[in-house]
């Protein structure tokens, strides 16, 4: 089944951004300073960024609005691709299945590209590892609110919202040795379950791919513009490996004071270098998104 061919109203834009913001916007904390600004810089100059995330749709909403971003984001470390309402004028084909997967769906204000299966199904598959293997796991929507705030330690209503999925599901091990994890681990993923470590959390999915959501997405930009627009990735060294194998351009942010270009660096050779904190670090991306290659 297709998706309708997109009316975005683009301007003419030679890269489409893709960029891990974990690091960059704690949930925790303050964020990095300019990013707001850089934000506002790309929307002027007509440069879509598309936000990476581990975090959930409805967790990740009021950092979004907090900072203008306003175009699609992929959430719950690749279970989806989530467009603002109108971006593409994509119509939701159907809501989703334990046993067919729509190809558009609408979830709260957004038009939602399932590339995971649903929670349900991920839970599922969570809870009958657990039983055969014999290892003992604590998923967050197990636990009482006050548990939940303790475990995670965010305040009640961040601790609610990271646990309300779309696709993933969050657990941690209680008491369980090393090789144990390991053995669960490798069951695991013989099962088709992707695991992701957050600290001491750990999220559980059957499904997801950020190289499909940013492939995906990639397609309706180039439907859109009615040409290719190079995909760029920008990232923490933490977060670089899972985004920039899917991306023509690569820059990574490092605590390094010098600018570089370096092939030691994940994702490989091209890789450009910027130091994190710069005081023009923004300035610097911006010219090198910019700037015609």
């Amino acid at each position: 089944m297709s998706c309708p061919v997109p009316e975005l109203n683009l301007r003419q834009t030679s890269n489409i951004l893709y960029i891990a913001v974990d690091d960059l916007i704690p949930v925790r904390g303050r964020g990095l300073p300019g990013l707001d600004e850089f934000t506002a810089a790309l929307d002027h100059a007509g440069i879509p960024a598309v936000w990476l995330t581990g975090r959930s749709r409805l967790q990740f909403d009021d950092a979004r609005r907090k900072h203008g971003h306003t175009h699609p984001f992929i959430a719950e470390d690749g279970c989806a691709v989530y467009l603002p309402e109108d971006y593409f004028h994509l119509r939701p084909e159907s809501t989703i299945s334990k046993t067919q997967k729509a190809v558009t769906v609408r979830l709260g204000r957004f038009t939602c590209l399932p590339v995971a299966e649903a929670l349900p199904v991920a839970a599922e598959g969570l809870e009958s590892l657990s039983e055969d293997a014999g290892v003992p796991i604590v998923t967050l929507r197990s636990l009482s609110p006050r548990e939940l705030s303790q475990n995670t330690g965010l305040p009640a209503r961040e601790a609610e919202l990271s646990r309300q999925r779309d696709f993933d599901d969050l657990f941690f091990f209680a008491g369980v040795s090393e090789q144990n994890i390991q053995r669960f681990l490798a069951e695991g993923r013989a099962r088709k379950l992707e695991f992701r470590q957050h600290g001491v959390l750990w999220s559980a999915a059957i499904g997801a791919s950020v190289p499909r959501c940013i492939r995906d997405l990639s397609k309706l930009y180039d439907r859109a513009l009615r040409y290719h627009a190079h995909t760029l990735g920008i990232a923490t060294p933490e977060l670089a490996a899972g985004l920039f194998p899917s991306c023509e351009r690569k820059i990574l942010l490092t605590a390094r004071k010098s600018e570089s270009e370096t092939g030691d660096a994940p994702g490989g050779r091209g890789v450009r270098q910027m130091d994190l904190h710069s005081p023009r670090l923004w300035e610097q991306i911006l010219e090198a998104v910019t700037v015609p290659h």
